[in-house]
């Protein structure tokens, strides 16, 4: 494994060491929505070397949006957000595996989706998603990292983690 170099200013932590690498790698994140809270989720779950990532988003990649949706480059405008965050993920770290999901999450395809991966990170702008996202969670008993932004203020928050809290 290359990540002997890739890895090594995290392994170096006492909290991760080669142990928690190893977990990292075997780690499968579901992220729903490749905008502006979730491209930089992205980037850093696939700089970590998280094992398989997983990006659910039927957007496309919009100039306006360019300058906080830092996956992205003025060449992926009018792209699927989903297949362009994956070779751009696929790209930054050729150890992991990323899929890309061009749908909506909806009540249908969300039990499916999600049963692949450990936790679910929420990168979503709208209340009906989120409140999906948490049902859907709290089911089949995976954690998800809740996100949230207005303006210039932000919040960030773990749910159903270990019969926790949930979103609603």
């Amino acid at each position: 494994m290359s990540g002997s170099i890739r890895y090594s200013r995290q392994t170096a932590l006492s909290e991760i060491r080669e142990a928690g690498q190893e977990k990292l790698s075997g780690a499968r994140a579901l992220v729903i929505g490749a905008g502006g809270l979730g491209c930089p989720a992205l980037l850093y779950l696939a700089g970590a070397g998280i094992g398989t990532i997983g990006i659910v988003d039927f957007d496309r990649v919009d100039e306006s949006n360019l300058q906080r949706q830092v996956l992205f480059t003025a060449e992926d405008c009018e792209k699927p957000k989903a297949a362009s965050a994956k070779i751009r993920l696929s790209a930054l770290n050729p150890e992991i595996k990323v899929n890309a999901y061009d749908e909506e999450l909806t009540n249908k395809n969300s039990v499916g989706l999600f049963s692949d991966y450990d936790v679910i990170i929420d990168g979503t702008d709208n209340f009906s998603a989120k409140f999906l996202i948490n049902d859907v969670a709290v089911k089949l008993k995976k954690p998800f990292v809740y996100g949230a932004i207005q303006g210039f203020e932000s919040q960030v928050s773990v749910f159903n983690h270990k019969g926790g809290p949930c979103y609603r």
